[in-house]
């Protein structure tokens, strides 16, 4: 199979920092818009990511199915959701950022739940298809990894961006943060757009699938026994609760605990540098140890800054600050290679029952990232919440602060070490997918011999 162009790989990675402008947004950002600016209190928040994060973790089973069911002649199985879903996703993304002022704070917290619902919806019915196109693009590991890190491309300039220009306006009042919030939602939904279509029009899926529409009975068969799928939603569950906790209370990290939220433009900065060399070296990277190993390596880096933030006093900013970029770094690793490792439990699937089902398992696969996203966003806010914060011009005690600290390490240390616990027992290496492929292929081979030479005998009979 050739090479991707580079314009397909810079098209899909288009994909991703149109999500993130939506994503992005809300896991950075949304706490600290209910509590500061739409005051609803912090442990309401906590119930609110919880509970429709739940629902969004279902969502995604129903988004996947309606992927698998789907086939267009032109577009194919994925991008006629992204061409025609990203719109109201970009919308519901605005509309979640404009709780109305004048409400009560029950209704405040009423418009929160079906808007920050409704956006977790759209969410799933362009991130489940967008997240499967990888998988029918390309078979090549090294290829994979090549999207893995050009969709990490997109995270990282809208994390690193708004961390840049955006977090040292936090300090703000809330009379301030609306309109800036409103602006920069508005924004974009053109920006996103335009990144939508450019998706589309660069992308092709060239990965020969026999079942264009795939019944429920064959998605269920191929999830069944895809052990590997298991795992890694597994440990996913884990590390992205870990890294969602870390990406919630960054914020009150460097503006509570550090006091010095200017410190969010250096870290853009830094984070920038080392994802371009983690993005370039990925592939060789992949090749040389394999997705797993690099994989264990990303958590090991979160656990690593994870025991700096714990233990370094916050009068020592700078060493404190070097404990966070470890984290996050390690944090940006894990997220390229991830998205490697799920695309090849696809050809698992497919070479146990003879079908190919992009959308469930990818959909299964995000259904645990959602759950993850759940826990990391409510247990954040609850131990903001248990820390004694309470949005205040005058700072926060010393026991707050305390509190802000450990939580900022410890959720990440525990979960991150949990998750790398169980991918050592993932069996599915780089030389083990690359056997199951040859097989598949092989096995199309012989189908499509035998399809030739019944053809030639009706042929002959005609």
């Amino acid at each position: 199979m050739k090479q991707l162009s580079k314009l397909s790989i810079v098209g899909y990675g288009a994909g991703d920092l149109a999500n993130n402008l939506a994503f992005t947004l809300s896991t950075t950002y949304l706490l600290l818009y209910y509590t500061d600016v739409a005051g609803i209190s912090a442990a309401a928040a906590g119930t609110l990511f919880l509970l429709v994060r739940f629902f969004d973790a279902f969502a995604d089973i129903f988004a996947g199915r309606i992927v698998d069911r789907t086939f267009h002649r032109k577009l194919g199985k994925f991008r006629p959701f992204i061409l025609f879903g990203g719109l109201p996703l970009l919308i519901m993304s605005a509309l979640t950022f404009s709780v109305p002022a004048g409400w009560s704070h029950d209704g405040k917290l009423a418009y929160a739940y079906l808007t920050y619902a409704g956006l977790g919806l759209a969410y799933s019915l362009v991130n489940i298809p967008y997240g499967s196109l990888a998988g029918a693009m390309t078979q090549q590991p090294a290829e994979r990894a090549k999207l893995g890190a050009a969709r990490s491309c997109g995270s990282l300039i809208v994390g690193s961006g708004l961390l840049f220009f955006i977090t040292p306006l936090t300090k703000q009042g809330a009379a301030q943060l609306q309109p800036l919030f409103t602006a920069l939602t508005i924004s974009f939904v053109v920006a996103g757009m335009a990144l939508y279509l450019l998706t589309v029009f660069t992308t092709r899926e060239v990965v020969h699938r026999d079942v264009t529409k795939v019944t429920f009975k064959q998605s269920l068969a191929t999830l069944k026994g895809n052990r590997p799928l298991l795992m890694l939603c597994i440990s996913s569950l884990l590390m992205l609760t870990a890294s969602t906790g870390l990406s919630t209370i960054q914020v009150y990290y460097l503006r509570d605990v550090l006091q010095n939220v200017s410190l969010a433009q250096p870290m853009a900065i830094v984070n920038v540098v080392l994802a371009v060399v983690v993005i370039v070296l990925t592939p060789a990277m992949v090749r040389r140890w394999g997705k797993k190993a690099l994989y264990l390596m990303a958590g090991g880096l979160v656990m690593a800054g994870s025991l700096l933030v714990i233990f370094t006093p916050h009068s020592m900013t700078n060493l404190a600050f070097t404990g966070l970029v470890v984290s996050l770094l390690g944090v940006q690793v894990m997220n390229i290679v991830v998205w490697a490792l799920e695309a090849d439990t696809v050809e698992y699937g497919e070479a146990r029952t003879g079908v190919r089902t992009e959308g469930i398992i990818y959909s299964l696969f995000s259904f645990t990232r959602k759950m993850g996203q759940a826990l990391g966003g409510a247990v954040m806010a609850y131990a903001i919440a248990s820390a004694g914060y309470v949005r205040s011009d005058a700072g926060q005690s010393e026991a707050t602060i305390q509190g802000l600290q450990l939580a900022a390490g410890l959720v990440p240390l525990v979960l991150c070490g949990l998750g790398m616990a169980i991918m050592r027992f993932y069996k599915l290496t780089d030389i083990a997918h690359a056997e199951i492929v040859a097989e598949i292929k092989a096995r199309q081979a012989v189908t499509a011999s035998v399809d030739s030479r019944e053809t030639a005998i009706h042929a002959d009979r005609r």
